[in-house]
């Protein structure tokens, strides 16, 4: 099928071609006539013609004008320009717009089939060309996947020496990047995503869809399904985001996933690791997975929290990742249910090879206190630890072993428990402090929680737990109490208390301050006078 657009004043040249073609070629053909310049231009963009015949001289809009406006939605149509005159005073703009011949009035049977057939030609070639094109762009869009899981998977792995590879497969320029885990499940449970079975296989076939809605919020590299999880890699040309684009991140991450949990009707959860070098990756992935598994904030940036990196190993893998979380979390009584789920493990499946069992609770121990060192829980000396060895290998009964470790593990997570208060009040007492003294200003959530250098999101969940209101709560508490005691000076106009109090509009100062007392500001200044 050929589509062929014939513009021409001239009735009978229209007529004439379009009888011309129709009679000579022996192939399907759409044939379309227009007489004026603007006729021209509509047809062409309602019919999408394979070939041009354009008449240069038209009432209105000239030839040349037609084939510049239609150039701007078709670029492939090949163009004849017809025309009455040998000499062209058009020619180099008509070059420009890709003309393929003149062909000079009045045109015969002889002088347009070649033009015609040589065109049908063109036309084929060009299909031809971009057909290849296709199956050539359908393959990239099987293989590219299959790079860019192989290319998470080195991440994963701490295959450094693969990324360069993978960096010249996928056209990554950038020299840093972070990692982002998108971990789903149908509910949350003490702090984990789960599922019903059968839920990542039916996310395994809606994988296509998940990784084009993630790559329209984020240039990322996408990896496979794994354990309810997803992890992108995000290129970054900076060695680390500041706060505005740490925010901007996460603003992002959170439409994208409130985006994904409508249309997938499914639960999502998601933690960032910070901006690193391409070839250590692993460490951002390592800190994605540690906020993920310690916080329960939908969003988590690894930058909003002290806290570090967690072990995952394959001795019962899915008890031994919460256990980790809840030292980390300062969760005594989960980690103690981790630990004693661990420890009858191991008497089930090696009841005779103490010394494993040992070693095995030396490391939990061990790795426990390391982590809880990191993250400023706990001092280290180096004979700290000098009676740790002795005292279990002189451990002969199982329950004994299992004492000592729990009693260990304990100590361990209520450091860690003890250190994580510490850091919330302190983030809190500081803020608290800003609000104070700021308070006769206009003052934001984002505000102060850029003071603080903590994402609006996280800082208002710490200021919620620990104060039992959220931040407007206690502004407006703080600004209305102060209210309160400038009402009681009789030569303050309630204006200017409104503007004292971080109110520059004294009627919406009002409406607040009846909301919080049941009283407008001067019933309440006439009630301290009544009273007085």
């Amino acid at each position: 099928m050929y589509r062929i657009l014939i513009a021409d004043d001239e009735g009978i040249m229209r007529e004439s071609l379009s009888s011309i073609i129709r009679q000579s070629f022996e192939t399907d053909l759409e044939i379309e006539t227009a007489k004026t310049g603007r006729a021209a231009i509509e047809q062409a963009e309602a019919f999408h013609p394979d070939i041009i015949f354009m008449d240069i001289q038209m009432p209105g809009i000239n030839g040349i004008q037609a084939l510049r406006e239609i150039r701007k939605f078709n670029s492939t149509a090949l163009c004849y320009i017809l025309t009455a005159y040998d000499t062209f005073d058009y020619a180099q703009e008509a070059i420009s717009l890709g003309v393929e011949k003149y062909l000079l009035k009045p045109v015969s049977r002889k002088s347009i089939l070649p033009v015609v057939a040589e065109a049908f030609e063109k036309v084929d070639r060009l299909r031809s060309v971009r057909s290849a094109q296709l199956r050539a762009q359908e393959k990239l869009e099987t293989i590219i996947p299959v790079v860019e899981s192989g290319f998470v998977t080195s991440v994963i792995l701490q295959e450094g020496q693969d990324i360069p590879y993978y960096q010249q497969l996928l056209d990554i320029s950038e020299e840093y990047g972070y990692v982002m885990i998108l971990w789903f499940g149908t509910e949350e449970k003490d702090g984990r995503m789960v599922s019903p079975v059968g839920v990542s296989a039916k996310m395994q076939e809606l994988s296509p869809e998940l990784s084009a809605i993630v790559k329209s919020y984020f240039r990322c590299i996408v990896g496979s399904i794994m354990n309810n999880r997803l992890i992108l890699v995000v290129p970054n040309e900076k060695a680390q985001v500041d706060y505005e684009e740490r925010i901007r991140i996460i603003e992002s991450t959170r439409e994208m996933i409130s985006r994904l949990e409508n249309r997938l009707k499914i639960k999502f959860r998601a933690g960032i690791g910070k901006t690193r070098p391409m070839g250590e990756l692993h460490a951002s992935y390592e800190e994605a997975l540690t906020v993920l598994h310690e916080e329960s904030s939908h969003v988590i940036h690894a930058d909003d929290t002290k806290i570090r990196g967690v072990y995952e190993d394959e001795f019962p893998a899915g008890t031994e990742t919460s256990m980790y979380r809840n030292v980390l979390q300062g969760n005594v009584s989960g980690m103690c249910r981790d630990a004693n789920e661990i420890f009858n493990w191991m008497i089930q499946h090696y009841p005779d090879d103490k010394n494993n069992i040992r070693l095995k609770v030396l490391e939990f121990i061990l790795f426990s206190e390391k982590e809880a060192f990191q993250a400023g829980a706990v001092d280290y000396g180096f004979e700290y630890r000098k009676d740790y060895l002795s005292i279990v290998l002189m451990m002969e009964n199982p329950e004994e072993i299992r004492r000592w470790f729990l009693e260990k593990m304990t100590a361990v997570t209520e450091s860690v428990y003890h250190k994580k208060e510490e850091q919330s009040i302190s983030v809190i007492s500081k803020a608290k402090l800003f609000i104070q003294e700021n308070y006769c200003k206009e003052i934001s959530l984002d505000d102060v929680s850029k003071e603080m250098n903590i994402s609006p999101y996280y800082f208002s969940k710490l200021f919620k737990e620990e104060e039992g209101v959220n931040f407007i709560e206690y502004l407006t508490g703080l600004r209305i109490k102060r209210a309160k005691e400038l009402l009681a000076d009789k030569n303050r106009s309630v204006k200017e208390i409104s503007i004292s109090c971080g109110y520059a509009d004294p009627n919406y100062f009002s409406r607040i301050f009846k909301k919080q007392t049941d009283m407008t500001p001067r019933e309440y200044r006439e009630s301290l006078e009544a009273g007085s």
